[in-house]
């Protein structure tokens, strides 16, 4: 997309956005609700929305007061709003490694402004932004939170912290290139890497994101096991807990997400190979898996196209043989799993293909919903905000055509959305 069409298409979406000074009351006619997974699947009900917060939810088709907004959804099912812990909102996919070189941070932040809108109109209301150009996503969340345009509720981490080579960092150019394209957050040893850290949370960051193994779309060759030293992480998360922040760890090999586990990461990002060892150390810890299935369904795709290097075609490959395997153990296991797809990898919008894929995985249609809504509200802390609809919580819910506690895959035709009392227009 060029300059000028992004910035038409965010001048667009500035016009279509109320300011939050010309909120008002909002009554809404719901055919169906689902307050929340364990509720069920309610039959009508009056939904009031006062300052971007749910007021009340009452039975049945209630009369409208004067001066308030009705939106009728009378033939739809409404429900909270959809929660997806690893996005990157300010990339796209098929894109060169080699656009690292010539993008800006500016067009970062208008294709970010974009995809915000597209993932809300997608059902999803709250967002973890894992890995940015430096201040791109910050941006993008404070445009978003002050109604300067439609988009997700964005927790942002900024750049991903790597080790010097791995993952994360630049590679694949000539020297200089790669040193000049540097954003500064590689670190070596405990101390330094508890410094980025200092430096991420100085910078605004929501979440604290480390490369702890080798990558699937990094020109960086050799193999997905660990990067980070023990000491290293332990470091990371220490300083992290310090300032009140918790991390996620993309890892692929099973020694790093065990090591990941054992250093007390909060989150995994994709799990790929996880055996007995990642299995216990991530169960002893509590730690959360976040599979993003949909990752690796967009990179399979996109395999013999030519949009990816010899390098990342091998490690597509390698990983293809094992996709889904990574939620099946852990289900068995009864480890927690989170909704997260690492849109951006692939298209922003179909960020809940990974239902199904979840489902075929061995997860309930039920259980694929709450991993989106109260599981993923709980893993950010925010189960008293967000993750389902009830009196003093954000209105953030969705609508749509039947009974997705039957049938998750039905949220990949959400028909509306409304995120902070704001809903999107058409």
């Amino acid at each position: 997309m060029k300059i000028a069409a992004i910035l038409a298409a965010v001048s667009t979406l500035v016009l279509a956005v109320p300011s939050l000074a010309q909120e008002v009351r909002q009554v809404i006619h719901a055919g169906h609700v689902i307050r929340d997974v364990d509720s069920g699947f309610d039959g009508p009900a009056t939904i009031t929305v006062e300052n971007g917060r749910i007021v009340a939810i009452e039975d049945g088709w209630q009369p409208v007061p004067a001066g308030a907004e009705l939106i009728d959804l009378s033939g739809k099912t409404v429900m909270p709003g959809l929660i997806d812990l690893h996005v990157h909102l300010d990339g796209n996919p098929g894109g060169d490694f080699r656009d690292a070189a010539v993008e800006s941070d500016e067009w970062a932040t208008l294709t970010g402004a974009v995809n915000a809108r597209t993932t809300l109109a997608a059902g999803f209301t709250t967002v973890r932004d894992v890995g940015s150009y430096p201040q791109s996503m910050f941006a993008v969340r404070r445009a978003v939170a002050e109604a300067a345009f439609p988009g997700p509720r964005i927790l942002a981490s900024g750049p991903p912290l790597a080790i010097i080579g791995g993952h994360g960092d630049v590679s694949g150019f000539r020297p200089e290139v790669n040193d000049a394209l540097d954003t500064g957050f590689t670190c070596t040893g405990p101390a330094e890497c508890a410094a980025r850290v200092r430096q991420a949370a100085q910078n605004g960051s929501d979440w604290i994101k480390i490369t702890a193994t080798g990558g699937v779309l990094s020109q960086q060759g050799r193999g997905l096991e660990a990067h980070f030293t023990r000491p290293e992480m332990e470091a990371i998360v220490e300083a992290a807990s310090a300032l009140g922040l918790e991390v996620a760890a993309h890892a692929h090999g099973a020694r790093g997400i065990e090591a990941a586990a054992n250093a007390g990461i909060r989150t995994i990002e994709h799990g790929t190979y996880l055996d007995r060892g990642a299995l216990d150390a991530m169960q002893a810890h509590d730690t959360v898996l976040v599979p993003t299935l949909m990752a690796f369904q967009g990179v399979i795709e996109r395999l013999g196209t030519g949009v990816y290097t010899p390098t990342v075609e091998a490690k597509i490959r390698q990983v293809a043989e094992i996709v889904g395997q990574q939620v099946r153990e852990a289900h068995r296991r009864g480890i927690t799993i989170a909704f997260g797809t690492d849109a951006g990898v692939f298209e922003h919008g179909r960020n809940a293909g990974e239902f199904a894929l979840l489902v075929q995985a061995g997860m309930s249609d039920r259980e694929a919903v709450a991993s989106a809504t109260t599981v993923a509200a709980r893993v950010l802390h925010m189960e008293n905000e967000i993750g389902r609809l009830a009196p003093g919580y954000s209105a953030d819910m969705i609508a749509l055509d039947g009974n997705p506690l039957e049938n998750a895959a039905l949220l990949e035709e959400v028909d509306w959305a409304m995120a902070r009392g704001r809903a999107l227009a058409d």
